[in-house]
């Protein structure tokens, strides 16, 4: 049986990695199991922070005190729904018509609870605010569905529990589906999944011509990024594990030439103190020092400015951090203007994102030591401290110069203005090659131009003068084959994992012989897109590109390096083979497959859905008579289940035995379906958490694709455990005791 489902369903699991390892400015469930839990000792004071931002006066006037006792506060739960846009409206559907009327006037320990409100300012109602902590919404059995489908929609990817103040700078960036795009330090995904989301923006269109290349410094990291962003099964996303401060110039063929890579919009949002995060990660009040902020600022701005270098003429980069800081905030835009010589301008947003409070950028701060010691001015600062304070960070003395920049068109957002956390957040449009490009006398190849260093990123001691990395074609207005740029560092030192290669399929491989015929496939199938991980021996998985990443990967093999890219779109099958095609359908690529294939269908009713669902290994005689009879004369099958009421059509992907059928569909996305159905699945107190039999794995082993493991024994598995299911208000039913083909595509 093959059966599909629509592109908006992740079908990636991994419940043990769902909270590991995130970013303390991407998603609102903090690093700790809870609020005061390990935290017992730390009280939210702290007298430097306190006095620092007093004497900078960004807060307004008479509010400090709002201010402070907010940054007390516990952060609200704020979530995003994710996926394409028609997949979306259902789950929206599900939950203002299910869940949130349920919570209305709530009362818990006294505190009442109000319905979550859409964020005013987030567009089409796709993410939610609400009063209630985390710890309200796990430890109270009145909120326990509302719990439950969070955590069992979130483990699918269907929504995120995302920090309101991360979810900015991807709506700024004004995103459209040609775009290619860079996310220069993108773990642990949350605004990665919005770039990808808008790239989609059509969902008749499974390949739009812009890409995502996420990239992120730490190579564990970067495998959270696989994991959050293969639940949006797109062949547009390429993760890579790079320095941001020296990420490599890519080449791209364009009409039989070698041309350079030019983003059309790039994501910057660096590293830095985090003090915006106070709410959530209690451990920075105990942490804070004005020298976090001083040691940060050389390290965001030579980020920013590889980010600008590889930005196209027209495009524009994002910059912002989780830090209320103008060390690090103004003061790397006003560095980073001041050295493009006119080729960047601040972007006025005021009227994209209406509903949000923001405070306008400031033109004037000053430095204080973490002993109090202030500075206002670069020649104040004794020579003994010349290595930690650099003339950067003070505000342009030129008044001139300083209002040319416009940093009140910088957006700083405040705790206590709309209960979120800190955030700050710059968009920069390039009007012009950057004067640096234009430099360099010298002429290099390509290839040996641009080499990754340590993980420390250090660069060349002169990256102010001659920043690393400048770029070919469009800025130095250099031959293709040639670029202009500082000379070679040392050779490429990669770290982490050694990854598989990426090995495009032959247009005569034997492998797709089969599979043409098998599922008779369109003569329009971009075959020359599908690639595997392995040289030799049986192909277990095939997954597939866009053409422009298929571009990027076959010009760039030795230039960086490629953690993960693509959609699995095939798994071998050992049952397969009696009936003449080895390969399966994945559920991951369903959507971008769909188009092509034109045999092995089935057109099923919602009952039979809900016995692909809720069944492990139902036999065909399940089935209600028109789709068995279909079963039975195609002899493998895929299910399409389509109503009027429903937004999109309900896909399934699986394969058809002898006697009996199998849906390969994880546990969490059954349950995902089968609330779109109009059935309410509720899981019992026992038995929640999935066993970890293996122990703790590594971070690769945990990200990567579920494919890697050996597939054939889920086909070999023959259990006909049931999924209970409880319909309207009715309780007391418990979830399946397996797995429901949820090792099949966990990742």
């Amino acid at each position: 049986v093959v059966c599909y489902s629509n592109m908006g369903k992740r079908s990636r699991q991994r419940q043990k990695n769902q909270n590991a390892g995130r970013d303390n400015r991407d998603t609102a469930v903090s690093k700790t199991p809870g609020w005061g839990a390990g935290y017992a000792d730390i009280i939210k004071e702290n007298k430097l922070f306190e006095n620092y931002y007093k004497e900078l006066g960004l807060v307004p006037e008479g509010e400090f005190e709002q201010f402070m006792e907010a940054m007390r506060e516990p952060l609200p739960a704020t979530i995003r729904i994710t996926g394409y846009k028609s997949h979306a409206k259902e789950i929206l559907h599900c939950l203002k018509e299910k869940y949130f009327k349920d919570i209305q006037e709530l009362e818990i320990d006294g505190q009442k609870i109000e319905a979550p409100q859409p964020l005013s300012w987030y567009p089409d109602e796709q993410a939610w605010h609400t009063n209630m902590s985390r710890k309200i919404i796990r430890k109270s059995p009145l909120l326990e569905k509302f719990h439950q489908f969070l955590v069992s929609e979130t483990e699918s990817g269907n929504i995120s529990r995302q920090e309101a103040v991360s979810m900015i700078p991807p709506l700024l960036l004004k995103i459209e589906p040609h775009h290619k795009i860079l996310d220069m330090c993108a773990a642990p995904g949350s605004k990665t999944a919005q770039l990808i989301e808008m790239l989609h923006a059509d969902m008749d269109v499974p390949f739009p011509e812009g890409f995502v290349i996420a990239n992120d410094v730490d190579n564990k990291r970067c495998y959270l990024l696989v994991h959050q962003a293969k639940r949006l099964n797109s062949p547009c996303i390429m993760v890579v594990n790079h320095d941001a401060s020296c990420i490599p110039t890519l080449e791209i063929n364009s009409n039989g030439k070698k041309d350079v890579l030019f983003y059309d919009r790039i994501l910057c949002d660096v590293p830095c103190s985090g003090d915006g995060t106070m709410r959530k990660n209690i451990d920075v009040w105990k942490k804070w020092t004005t020298s976090n902020s001083l040691k940060g600022m050389e390290l965001q701005l030579r980020i920013a400015v590889r980010g600008v270098e590889q930005l196209a003429v027209g495009g524009r980069m994002v910059y912002s951090t989780c830090s209320l800081n103008p060390i690090e905030d103004e003061a790397v835009i006003a560095a980073l203007l001041e050295k493009s010589e006119g080729a960047l301008e601040l972007a006025d947003c005021s009227a994209d994102l209406p509903g949000l409070k923001w405070m306008p950028g400031v033109t004037s701060w000053k430095l204080m030591t973490k002993e109090g010691q202030w500075y206002t001015d670069w020649s104040e600062v004794p020579s003994s401290r010349h290595t930690q304070i650099r003339p950067t960070m003070f505000p342009q003395k030129d008044s001139e110069k300083l209002a040319s920049f416009h940093l009140e068109r910088c957006m700083r957002i405040l705790p206590h203005h709309q209960n979120t956390g800190g955030f700050f957040v710059a968009v920069l449009v390039k009007k012009a090659p950057m004067p640096w490009n234009k430099r360099y006398p010298k002429v290099l190849h390509l290839k040996h131009s641009h080499t990754m260093n340590s993980q420390e990123g250090k660069v060349d001691k002169e990256a102010d003068e001659t920043p690393e990395g400048a770029s070919v074609g469009q800025d130095a207005g250099a031959k293709p084959e040639g670029m202009c740029g500082p000379p070679p560092s040392k050779k490429m030192r990669l770290f982490g994992y050694k990854e598989d290669p990426f090995v495009f399929l032959s247009d005569d491989d034997p492998v797709f012989t089969t599979i043409q015929s098998f599922y008779d496939l369109s003569p329009d199938f971009p075959k020359l897109n599908v690639l595997t991980r392995t040289h030799e021996g049986k192909k277990r998985n095939l997954y597939m590109v866009s053409k422009e990443l298929r571009n990027v990967l076959l010009n760039n093999s030795e230039r960086m390096k490629v953690i993960n890219t693509g959609v699995k779109v095939w798994s071998r099958n050992s049952e397969g083979e009696e009936f003449g095609c080895a390969f399966r359908l994945a559920q991951e690529g369903i959507y971008t497959l769909q188009p092509y294939i034109r045999s092995r269908i089935i057109r099923v009713s919602v009952e039979d859905i809900k016995v692909l669902l809720t069944q492990e290994n139902p036999y065909l005689s399940k089935l209600e008579d028109e789709a068995h009879a279909q079963a039975q004369k195609i002899g493998t099958v895929k299910y399409r289940y389509e109503n009027s009421d429903s937004l999109c059509p309900i896909q399934l992907c699986g394969w058809r035995g002898k006697t009996s059928i199998r849906a390969f569909v994880p546990r969490n996305e059954r349950f995902h379906y089968l609330r779109m159905l109009g059935v309410e699945v509720f899981r019992d107190k026992q038995g929640l958490g999935q066993k970890r039999s293996d122990g703790e794995k590594d971070g690769k082993e945990e990200a990567e694709d579920a494919a890697e493991k050996d597939e054939e024994q889920e086909e070999e598995r023959a259990a006909d455990k049931e999924v209970d299911l409880e319909n309207g208000n009715e309780n007391g039913s418990s979830e399946s005791k397996t797995d429901c083909g949820d090792k099949e595509t966990s990742s």
